[in-house]
């Protein structure tokens, strides 16, 4: 495959011309159409965000509601829980902002009604992703070609974890957008890294400050380019003194100018936020995987069955810069005691990217033995190896998407659409929520100033001292029992079904009876199987 003799950045359409197929076989690609500017992609990856967003209605991370949206309340409507994290100040209240603007917009606009407190986050969420969507197929076109963009994007838009987890409100879906496009403008990933424009890498630079600040640990995506841009550059003191000192600088003086306002003091979030992952170990706090978790189990569930497809394309491909950078996060972040799905999100479009080429390739390869050997089926659109890998990733993915989008664990949000429900119209006076910690929307869903209450996890300075949460996983009933002495009795209680059995006398002799069941998930987690989640409420005087 030959490399493209330019390369425009600002460009408002995309050249779209396939160097491996004739004319003729061009014309034969109507679906191409539909991609033929940046403008048509950007459409219609915002119009499939949008419905993916409207889809997804399950429980996934507590993150996207308690490190975003329930901050985000706070700053707009004056309550909200701030979890601990905040009061050690180790988060930037950048990434909250940006909800805590949509929810003045909607306030302003009288549209703070359960379903657009429920629905509106996500959906801006999904604007975002629009963008990162086209930047995976500015990047994949300026890599590869055009005809490799078409198969990256829909990759990217059919893999079922990016459906499932993109659209969520978590600071890893932003930065994964905000390395799409900052990886797009630095001009060592590009195949003639020399050709690119001169502002090109100022941007590149600004967009990856930007991510860093939004979530520190971006930092790891962006020392790999950083270091790569500084091998590979002429004007390397340029780079370090005109370009990231200046920038760096200016994005660190804004984060810290919004956390001195929302916090009263200056607090430097990323030397926090250093301390307590990695110098202190404090993220294993919330358990650790074996070091070769992301290779083994964590990423190859995220690609799915695009796995094999990604590994072919970087084999096939040759290029080993977008390839380095998805080993090397992996790598890194495999260091780390405490590992998650979500942290090594940024790097799955890239993975995808290769996917992409794998079934270009594969296309292309079908289509000339198909004209040499003169076959009267070389009009078919998909060759036969094409259509089944399509049918395969499409059979695959999508069931898994919509089960992952739609079921699994949706009690919990289900739950919280209801109360807030309830209290809207006065039948809600206070909740309290007799389950593991985090484990439901707060008030950024309910939307109402009602008293709530849930079992505390906060980190205790004494190792080996059992939170709320873990004493009453431990004994339900007990702790339940010793907690109703001091408590202020609730009107509502919610809890899973697999404690509910021990609170079942408790529950009777303090007059609260089930009024509602939601369900929640068929398979177990981490913990026993939380097949639904109950609501009781009191009915006594």
């Amino acid at each position: 495959m030959r490399q493209r003799q330019h390369v425009a950045i600002a460009e408002d359409k995309d050249r779209i011309e396939n160097r491996n197929l004739s004319e003729e076989e061009k014309k034969r690609k109507p679906s191409y159409d539909l991609f033929s500017s940046s403008t048509k992609t950007l459409m219609v990856s915002l119009a499939m965000r949008m419905a993916n967003s409207l889809l997804v209605q399950t429980y996934f991370n507590p993150d996207e509601h308690w490190q975003a949206l329930e901050v985000a309340h706070n700053i707009a409507f004056g309550y909200g829980h701030l979890t601990w994290e905040w009061k050690k100040g180790i988060r930037s209240y950048l990434h909250p902002m940006v909800f805590a603007s949509l929810f003045k917009v909607l306030a302003l606009c009288h549209l703070d009604t359960p379903w657009f407190m429920s629905k509106a986050p996500r959906l801006l969420q999904s604007m975002f992703c629009a963008v990162g969507d086209l930047y995976l197929y500015k990047l994949s076109n300026v890599l590869f070609d055009d005809h490799v963009a078409q198969w990256a994007l829909f990759s990217q838009l059919v893999n079922w974890f990016m459906f499932f987890c993109f659209t969520r409100t978590l600071s890893n879906s932003l930065e994964t957008v905000l390395t799409l496009v900052g990886i797009y403008y630095w001009p060592c990933m590009r195949v003639s890294p020399n050709k690119s424009p001169l502002f090109s890498r100022k941007w590149g630079v600004a967009i990856a400050a930007l991510a860093c600040a939004i979530r520190p640990t971006s930092a790891i995506i962006w020392m790999y380019v950083g270091l790569l841009e500084l091998f590979l550059a002429h004007d390397r003191l340029k780079f370090i003194f005109l370009e990231v000192a200046p920038i760096g600088v200016l994005v660190l003086t804004l984060m810290c100018l919004v956390d001195r306002l929302m916090y009263g003091s200056w607090i430097l979030v990323p030397l926090n936020f250093l301390k307590f992952n990695f110098l202190s170990s404090g993220g294993d706090y919330y358990g650790t995987h074996k070091w070769h978790w992301y290779f083994t189990q964590g990423f190859p569930v995220m690609l799915f069955t695009f796995l094999p497809f990604s590994i072919a394309g970087m084999v096939l491909s040759k290029q080993w810069k977008p390839s380095g950078l998805i080993a090397w996060v992996l790598g890194l972040y495999s260091v780390l005691g405490h590992k998650e799905f979500r942290f090594v999100l940024p790097v799955l479009p890239i993975a995808l990217m290769f996917s992409g080429y794998s079934i270009a390739a594969m296309k292309t390869a079908e289509s000339s033995n198909s004209k040499r050997k003169g076959s009267s089926n070389s009009h078919v659109k998909c060759p036969s190896k094409v259509r089944l890998a399509i049918f395969f990733l499409l059979s695959t993915n999508i069931p898994m998407a919509l089960y992952m989008s739609l079921f699994h664990q949706r009690g919990t949000e289900d739950v919280m659409n209801y109360l807030s429900k309830e209290a809207s119209n006065n039948k809600v006076k206070s909740i309290l929520f007799l389950m593991p910690c985090h484990a439901t929307p707060y008030y950024s869903t309910l939307h109402h100033g009602l008293p709530m209450r849930f079992l505390d996890c906060s980190p205790s300075e004494e190792k080996g001292t059992l939170d709320e949460s873990d004493r009453f996983m431990m004994d339900p009933a007990s702790f339940a029992s010793e907690f109703a002495i001091n408590w202020s009795l609730p009107s509502h209680i919610v809890m899973f079904d697999s404690e509910e059995r021990s609170l079942r006398e408790f529950l009777v002799s303090h007059s609260f009876k089930e009024i509602r069941r939601f369900f929640h998930a068929h398979l177990k987690v981490d913990r026993d199987l939380q097949a639904s989640v109950v609501v009781y409420a009191f009915t006594g005087q």
